[in-house]
């Protein structure tokens, strides 16, 4: 199975201080919908793993979160990709499945029965990353969403190695020509 997993916010679609609440909110960053699609022709699936506080919050609720990511999935659609799973964490403190922890990510690798090792993890935070290292993924950091100072504070030796592109059309490049495709 190839199998890429994404984060959310800041790697898809703009990244907001106050959460994405509602589907009027959520912008893709240019050229998210084409990288998706590209991926989808490669014959990669794609999940996303995104941690949703605003949930256990209370500043919206999980219909909405359905209402937003039905929109995300429309979006990405028109580009001709296509999501093969959304996991998310709506626990707004630690807990096993929210990232820096690896368990949305573990349950991603679990349900598609794919190898970590061969499984890369895109985000912009550096929880994403230490979700990854944890789970055993390979990890790629976009410059987008809080990407770029992510990098500018230099990353800890825990999630090395760690390979940086501008946005997610530049890591879906690297991804497609490391696998020959």
């Amino acid at each position: 199975m190839k199998l890429v997993l994404l984060d959310r916010d800041g790697v898809l679609n703009e990244d907001r201080a106050d959460y994405v609440k509602n589907p009027g909110e959520l912008v893709l960053l240019p050229g998210a919908a084409q990288a998706v699609a590209r991926l989808n022709a490669a014959g990669f699936a794609v999940a996303i793993c995104t941690n949703q506080a605003g949930v256990g919050k209370g500043v919206f609720d999980e219909a909405m979160l359905a209402r937003i990511h039905d929109k995300l999935r429309d979006e990405l659609a028109r580009a001709g990709g296509t999501l093969d799973a959304i996991f998310h964490c709506p626990d707004p403190g630690p807990s096993p499945r929210r990232k820096p922890e690896p368990g949305m990510l573990l349950e991603a690798l679990r349900r598609f029965g794919a190898a970590a090792a061969r499984t890369p993890f895109v985000g912009d935070n550096l929880r994403d990353l230490e979700a990854a290292a944890k789970a055993g993924c390979p990890r790629h950091l976009v410059r987008t969403g809080h990407g770029a100072k992510v990098q500018a504070a230099g990353l800890p030796p825990a999630v090395l190695p760690v390979r940086v592109h501008d946005d997610l059309a530049a890591a879906v490049d690297a991804l497609l020509a490391e696998d020959g495709t």
